[in-house]
């Protein structure tokens, strides 16, 4: 079997952390074995094949990298019980699963490709498998089938703005090895959404998604300077776990976002000073909860959220109560919509993101769910941008307090 152009593509392309989405029959395990041979054929290196379960790495990759090793004539000792190779010039081929993490731990590694990705823990990604890689400086290349919006979404996303990651995203039709009269079939067997997952590598949208105007288009990095009291802009939600804040500037289109802070265990008071220490000599403008006046994140008795962000110099932008959750909403759709872009959010906001990317309303009703952690930052954002776009007026008076000499 001969690579195809696109296939030769991906395996050629030098960034260190490659995201491959395809459809079924694409060829993704023909290019994770064509890429496991292209690192061990450098003498002494080390290369990891991880699959969800220990049955799919047998039985999905073992047999042809056993052929392609031979073939080659690389092997030197094939130990079946480990599933692992020793090549002639001291490199090492592996196969692991991804369900037996303490297999992997510890095992320093110059490249690894994880298959089937989407069956893969967020945490056997960040807990186990990247870690393999930081003392060789190893990459990776994350290889997969869309199956719903879950971390294999995050990193497909993340990997356009990052340095030194890229993804592609390819149809079952462009690996070449099944017929349009078969894809044409098993689009009148399957259900849409199943199509589209299986065959298009499409990753369906969240029933109810929320911030459903949000898009690769409010995704910008642009180059910022602050300082010299130039206005901050902080949307803030007060919480305890975590404590969250959106951080701002204004631009000639409408509103950057340049950075998201979230702090566990923490109070109002700290978190002004990690604003004051990331954006030093600056004038802030604080648009915050609402319900601030009254409740209390700090341990000192009978000081509010909002006294606080007076006493450290913020300017308190917000009306004597919320907008409702709807109207919130409304704004921050208003704002993000393609054809009327005034909100633009800078790549490492990665948390904000996902966020603005996965919140969906509970079954059946329009009430945000809250058990995912994806509201915090969401609603620290609404706060800000309800309050400088609001989609009808409010009867709501803006209490403004100058920063302190």
């Amino acid at each position: 079997m001969q690579l195809t152009d696109i296939q030769k593509e991906i395996l050629e392309n030098p960034s260190r952390m490659k995201v491959l989405i395809a459809g079924r029959r694409f060829g993704k395990t023909f290019i994770a074995i064509n890429s496991l041979a292209k690192f061990a054929r450098y003498p002494n290196t080390k290369v990891m094949y991880v699959a969800p379960t220990y049955r799919m790495a047998k039985q999905i990759a073992w047999d042809e990298l056993k052929e392609q090793m031979r073939t080659r004539g690389w092997a030197k000792k094939i130990n079946e019980s480990e599933l692992k190779i020793t090549l002639v010039n001291g490199s090492v081929v592996m196969l692991r699963s991804a369900d037996n993490p303490d297999s992997i731990r510890g095992i320093g590694l110059d490249y690894v490709v994880i298959d089937e990705a989407a069956d893969i823990s967020e945490s056997a990604w960040k807990a186990v498998i990247r870690p393999t890689l930081s003392d060789r400086e190893g990459h990776a290349l994350i290889i997969g089938t869309p199956k719903g919006r879950n971390w294999l979404y995050d990193v497909y996303n993340n990997a356009k703005h990052q340095a030194d990651w890229h993804s592609w995203q390819k149809t079952t039709i462009e690996g070449g090895q099944v017929s349009e009269e078969e894809i044409e079939k098993a689009r009148l067997d399957l259900g849409e959404r199943e199509f589209l997952q299986e065959y298009e590598a499409t990753f369906v949208e969240y029933a109810g998604v929320i911030y459903y105007a949000f898009g690769e288009h409010n995704i910008k990095q642009m180059p910022v300077t602050t300082g010299g009291r130039m206005p901050l802009l902080c949307g803030i939600d007060f919480n305890y776990q975590p404590i969250t804040s959106v951080i701002g500037i204004k631009t000639n289109q409408g509103i950057h976002i340049i950075d998201e802070i979230e702090i566990y265990g923490s109070d109002t008071n700290e978190l002004t000073q990690e604003i004051y220490r990331r954006y030093p000599d600056c004038r802030y403008l604080a648009y915050p909860d609402a319900s601030g006046a009254q409740h209390r994140t700090s341990a000192i008795g009978g000081v509010t959220d909002h006294i606080i962000l007076k006493n450290n110099g913020f300017q308190l932008l917000v009306g004597s109560i919320n907008p409702s959750v709807k109207d919130r909403i409304a704004s921050v759709n208003s704002v993000l919509k393609a054809d009327n872009c005034r909100l633009t959010i800078d790549p490492k906001c990665v948390k904000l993101i996902n966020s603005l990317r996965k919140q969906v309303y509970k079954d059946g009703t329009r009430a945000p769910e809250k058990d995912t952690g994806y509201d915090h930052l969401n609603d620290a954002l609404g706060y800000m941008i309800n309050y400088c776009y609001p989609v009808k007026q409010t009867v709501n008076v803006a209490k403004k307090v100058s920063r302190r000499a």
